[in-house]
């Protein structure tokens, strides 16, 4: 039987000389792997040219739910991302994201909200014209909302430690060794006050961004035991210095 979603390309890997195996979040049944060509065929009705990541698509699909591994019959793009394929550090970005997603996606099941989110958040990256230096600071802390952990900042007050292990802000040191320190707390607090409409007003050093994503991913790796290294970190450090 076949069906209609939209889907975000996430990465896609050689299967063998004829076919690539491409990793997609679907608005309609959550992470799926697709079997496609792997060249360019005069049949082919999926143009390799929309399976870049964060690709925004309509798919055509058949769907089993003991296959591992599912056919696309029709792709179609639901959205054209120019600036992202071309400019060096939304390129980057994007990277960043599909890879983040890509980790976390394995084991999701179908979820409205999170897919919409992911779309806006495409979306803003693609049409953002002010500094986006901060976007996938944003995006990670954000993101951690749909995951069940984001920081609950209702009790911050100046001084006090940032428990990583249990989310909040408290008064004390905690007896376990995952916190910030008071001024730790305080650029966490900064970060987590971000959003897309406002990201383009903090200003930040190459070397303060780089210990905010770094406290990120140690946030992830507490609360996402399965959560493993993200590859494209270096590409951004070396993107915005």
């Amino acid at each position: 039987m076949l069906h209609k979603t939209r889907a975000i390309i996430l990465h896609q890997i050689q299967y063998n000389d004829r076919y690539a195996i491409v990793h997609v979040y679907t608005e309609a049944f959550g992470p799926v792997a697709y079997l496609t060509a792997a060249t360019k065929t005069k049949t082919s009705r999926v143009p390799k040219a929309l399976l870049h990541p964060l690709s925004i698509v309509e798919l055509e699909v058949e769907h089993h739910n003991l296959r591992e591994i599912q056919r696309i019959k029709e792709a179609k793009a639901c959205m054209t991302l120019p600036a992202i394929l071309s400019h060096p550090v939304k390129t980057a970005v994007s990277m960043f994201m599909a890879e983040l997603i890509s980790k976390f996606v394995k084991e999701q099941q179908p979820d409205q909200a999170l897919f919409d989110f992911l779309l806006q958040s495409i979306r803003i990256l693609e049409l953002s014209e002010k500094s986006f230096a901060n976007f996938h600071l944003v995006f990670l802390m954000k993101l951690s909302r749909f995951l069940g952990f984001y920081p609950d900042v209702s009790a911050y007050r100046r001084g006090m430690f940032f428990d990583m292990q249990n989310g909040v802000f408290i008064a004390h040191k905690p007896a376990h060794h995952h916190f910030l320190n008071p001024d730790d707390s305080a650029a966490f607090v900064q970060l987590l006050r971000m959003d897309y409409e406002n990201m383009s007003h903090f200003r930040f050093s190459g070397k303060e961004r780089k210990a905010f994503i770094s406290r990120a991913i140690e946030y992830y790796q507490i609360h996402l035991s399965h959560f493993q290294e993200i590859k494209s970190v270096e590409i951004l450090h070396e993107v915005f210095g």
